[in-house]
């Protein structure tokens, strides 16, 4: 298990943009990470109160990046990435700060080649799902 610190040590977010809690289990394909940063009041991506469930994706990503890094596929400290695109996004809730307890994030490493990758992702509170989709990742020079 890989705790916050370690997390932050891995990707380029720092303080409370750091969202994941901590990294359950990974291997070259895929992660499982856990938070509770989503009932936090000072959660840096509430408005008005409220955390909106698109703001998960947020979650995917920076689980998309310690995956990269972990995995091997970016060297050292994760590079300053960008999601290029969002495909079959699926939201079964409204909110997040109203789920109570943990939130389970996965992504999964469909296809990559370098710089450029594809990740399925999901949210979920135990057997509930909260949120999943695609995404296409584009990291290190290519991102420029």
């Amino acid at each position: 298990m890989i705790d916050r610190a370690g997390i932050m040590r891995l990707i380029p977010h720092a303080g409370e943009m750091c969202l994941l809690d901590a990294v359950l289990a990974w291997d070259a394909r895929w992660i499982r990470c856990a938070t509770e940063s989503h009932r936090a009041a000072h959660n840096p991506l509430r408005r008005d109160g409220r955390l909106g469930i698109l703001c998960g994706v947020e979650y995917a990503a920076q689980a998309m990046a310690v995956h990269g890094a972990l995995a091997g596929v970016i060297k050292g400290r994760a590079a300053v990435g960008y999601l290029a695109s969002v495909r079959a996004l699926n939201c079964h809730v409204d909110r997040l700060e109203e789920v109570a307890g943990t939130l389970q994030v996965t992504a999964e490493r469909l296809y990559g080649d370098g710089d450029r990758a594809i990740y399925s992702f999901a949210l979920a509170h135990g057997d509930i799902a909260l949120l999943e989709g695609r995404a296409a990742v584009v990291t290190g020079r290519d991102a420029v």
